[in-house]
């Protein structure tokens, strides 16, 4: 009788060392213990956790401390794989089971015999899948597509999902009983603004990481960018978190990092603000008003990039910004900079309180003369010069006329010229014109 080879116990600190997991938070400690007591033992685990806070990192811990960790580890991600096809992929499929099987294909599972496969985005997997990666996980047992013959595989199944697979259940969307075999043990991680301890930590590791991987000098990081990094939200957790601190280390010169240089590096595009930050204790109108602030100024910025796009247009035709080979990237916006001391009388934004009417709107910046609100559209011989003041974009009839007016302004009235910088032969303008006097332009 051959007596399974157990791997011994390693501690935390080594397990940590080995896998690039880094914190102490008490979250994190509990995530590793977990790993430590399950992964010698053939069961069922699922790893929860919300999408970048390192769950595949979880799913190959338990492998390689398993004794599976001489065979694979394969990981499918089931979101990625279309609905008509994720059979075929999980289980094979025989030569002519559909159109495209011109021969015979193994599957994940036979892939992972003796080993570990990873179903990561479980929480994705359609319906029918699921009826059949049940019969596997309770017996081993499957069959490839267009095949009747019954197959065997040895393979420890790990789950990760960003879901929560409970709800799935109750809404119908998984499979009960396909849940309560995957979870006989569930990990959960908790996201990274629940240990917030970490955060400085991880921060320092990868940037003396990428510092070494981009022969820089890895900058240090100041009691301001500290606090901010603290309180930020992290909604992409330690995946954003690495993201920054690359950033950080290519595009900041300075030896030390101030929370000046790390603000334009934090997005937080899923958490609806500019950057979305934890409240300091006592903080109340202050915060308001700076996240105020910088969505007026964000918007100020979208404002000029949109002039310059219809710029770029009236001398380039209307398709400026597009070639032969799609659309080129804009250029990058400029770091958004720290609120001024007086920020009324620096920018000249204005807080309306019910009842007020001031004489334009309370979220137009100082350099805007118009009136957003309900204003008509400008005859078209105005209307380049009322854009370039920032006016909401016209339609293409509207486009067309006013780029139309103002390359023949530019030019005098010189219809070649005209033509040539719009873009079009002097044919068509001639048309075009025609079109307009039609309809009393």
């Amino acid at each position: 009788m051959r007596v399974p080879v157990i791997p011994p116990r390693v501690d935390r600190q080594a397990l940590q060392e080995r896998f690039g997991i880094f914190g102490d938070s008490p979250g994190l400690r509990r995530v590793l213990d977990r790993v430590r007591h399950v992964a010698p033992v053939d069961i069922a685990v699922l790893v929860e956790g919300e999408s970048g806070v390192g769950k595949e990192l979880v799913a190959t811990a338990v492998h390689e401390l398993s004794r599976r960790r001489h065979k694979r580890l394969v990981v499918v991600n089931c979101g990625a794989i279309p609905e008509g096809l994720i059979e075929s992929e999980l289980f094979g499929a025989e030569k002519g089971a559909f159109t495209g099987a011109v021969e015979r294909r193994t599957g994940f599972f036979e892939e992972a015999d003796g080993g570990t496969i990873l179903l990561d985005e479980i929480g994705e997997m359609p319906l029918q899948a699921q009826v059949r990666l049940l019969r596997v996980l309770e017996s081993g047992q499957f069959s490839r597509v267009g095949s009747s013959q019954t197959q065997h595989a040895d393979a420890r199944v790990v789950a990760a999902t960003n879901k929560d697979l409970g709800a799935e259940v109750r809404a119908g969307r998984f499979r009960e009983d396909l849940y309560y075999r995957l979870s006989s043990v569930v990990i959960r991680i908790p996201p990274l603004r629940e240990r917030r301890e970490d955060v400085i930590g991880l921060f320092e590791h990868y940037l003396h990481r990428f510092a070494q991987q981009y022969d820089r000098r890895p900058p240090t990081v100041d009691p301001s960018a500290r606090e901010l990094l603290q309180r930020y939200e992290w909604p992409g957790n330690v995946r954003e978190l690495r993201n920054v601190a690359e950033q950080a280390v290519v595009l900041v010169r300075a030896d030390a990092l101030t929370s000046e240089a790390v603000r334009p590096f934090l997005r937080g595009v899923t958490a609806g603000t500019g950057v979305a930050t934890l409240p300091r204790p006592g903080e109340g109108e202050g915060a308001d008003r700076e996240l105020i602030y910088r969505a007026l100024l964000e918007l100020r910025v979208d404002l000029r990039e949109v002039k310059d796009l219809l710029r770029g247009g009236a001398a380039g035709g209307l398709d400026a910004g597009f070639g032969g080979d799609g659309p080129r990237p804009m250029a990058a916006l400029p770091p958004v900079p720290p609120p001024p001391a007086d920020l009324d009388d620096a920018y000249a934004y204005e807080f309306v309180h019910p009842g007020d009417e001031p004489e334009r709107p309370a979220y137009a910046a100082a350099d805007v003369d118009y009136e957003v609100e309900d204003a008509p559209p400008p005859p078209a011989d105005d209307l380049a010069g009322a854009l370039r003041n920032g006016l909401p974009l016209p339609t293409m009839e509207e486009a067309e006329r006013a780029l139309i007016a103002e390359a023949l302004r530019r030019y005098d009235n010189n219809r070649r010229q005209s033509a040539d910088a719009l873009g079009i032969s002097e044919r068509t303008l001639y048309r075009k014109l025609k079109e307009l006097e039609g309809d009393g332009e």
